[in-house]
């Protein structure tokens, strides 16, 4: 059974850093085409932040984050991170790691594509205080 494990969210002021990690469980990182992270903040729709194909060292991200933040992955450790730095208050959200069978695209970072992506991890809270 594919599970998808978050941690590393919490509370920092703005301008601050976190960094995400999200580990893959009875499957890797490369057996997907592509892994990212989405985040859903309270009243607004899911939204792609970054993402990455997981076979190569191909990156997409949000317009907002690029400069930011910066998607990895550890296929030692069956894990993918995200690195988030300048934190500001519109970052604040709930974060998700998710997984497809199938390439990343650009489009997945805008309107609803998220349903596209098959694996998803329970969510880690992210809060920045201005």
């Amino acid at each position: 059974q594919v599970q998808l494990v978050e941690s590393g969210g919490g509370s920092v002021q703005a301008g601050g850093s976190l960094r995400l990690s999200c580990t893959v469980f009875g499957y890797t990182p490369r057996g997907f085409e592509c892994m990212g992270w989405f985040r859903q903040a309270p009243g607004k729709e899911r939204e792609g932040v970054a993402l990455r194909y997981t076979g190569g060292d191909g990156t997409l991200y949000a317009d907002s984050v690029k400069g930011r933040f910066t998607v990895s992955q550890d296929n030692a450790k069956n894990t993918l991170y995200l690195q988030m730095n300048s934190l500001e208050s519109e970052d604040t959200a709930m974060y998700y790691c998710a997984a497809k069978n199938r390439l990343c695209g650009a489009a997945d970072l805008r309107g609803p594509a998220w349903f596209q992506y098959t694996y998803w991890g329970q969510g880690t809270q992210v809060t920045v205080s201005s």
